[in-house]
């Protein structure tokens, strides 16, 4: 598929609805992305009414797309259908641990990969919220999302209104290891960065945030280590309470 080395994140959509059996088309025809066991341990709420969008917008921290999509798309790590199942067949399901959350979220993020891609393939914009694990709880409660289920993935879809640049990517060297692992020199490091640190749009970032370079904008100012602290703490209540831990 040559236009998956063309595709780029949209955040702006046209106002034109996705027709349901579109939609529905686009989630069975993904359904044929790899699965452990063939357990299919995912669930998907979609998201059209501009008051759930409203409610979904601040847990995502106010990002435009989630209300100016025509749907938002909540992919779940599911294993409560799975066990409620193997407990209507008098099986004994023991997948109320990490292990199996962690199973389940694999199996999700590759069912939203597969979904992705077939819609930007149809003409379909998308946008991948990395939020959703910064905020699980009250994704969690505003979706009613049953114990054993988890948000994992947030996207927004919808037909593009915009044709932005591509970001950068770092060159296949920066993670392609053959037969075992080998770790970085400092001399690789700056070979793997350079063209992102050139950037002229990086180098802005740099200056506004009056850093010393790119490396300590993201450490200092985008992902900083008291945030990941909270909401690492955040992440862990909530699947205590999801029960998977």
């Amino acid at each position: 598929m040559e236009a998956f080395s063309n595709r780029r994140t949209i955040r702006k959509y046209k106002q034109e609805d996705i027709p349901a059996e579109k939609l529905e088309s686009l989630f069975f025809r993904a359904s044929r992305a790899a699965t452990m066991g063939n357990m299919q341990l995912y669930s998907v709420v979609v998201t059209r009414s501009e008051e759930k969008k409203e409610a979904l917008s601040p847990l995502h921290f106010g990002q435009p797309m989630v209300k100016g999509a025509p749907v938002v798309l909540t992919f779940c790590a599911d294993f409560n259908r799975f066990t409620k199942w193997c407990d209507l067949r008098h099986a004994d399901a023991g997948y109320d641990n990490f292990l199996s959350f962690v199973n389940a979220a694999s199996d999700t993020l590759l069912y939203v990969q597969a979904f992705c891609t077939l819609a930007e393939a149809e003409g379909y914009g998308t946008c991948y919220l990395g939020t959703t694990l910064y905020n699980p709880q009250g994704i969690i409660d505003l979706l009613k999302l049953p114990k054993l289920t988890f948000p994992i993935a947030t996207i927004t879809v919808g037909v593009p209104d915009e044709q932005p640049e591509q970001p950068d990517r770092l060159p296949h060297l920066a993670y392609i290891h053959d037969e075992t692992y080998h770790d970085y020199t400092p001399n690789q490091l700056d070979i793997i960065y350079y063209v992102k640190e050139q950037l002229e749009e990086n180098k802005k970032y740099v200056e506004i945030n009056k850093k010393e370079n790119l490396a300590q904008v993201f450490t200092d100012c985008r992902y900083t280590r008291k945030d990941n602290e909270a909401m690492s703490a955040g992440l862990l209540q909530a699947l205590k309470c999801q029960g998977f831990l």
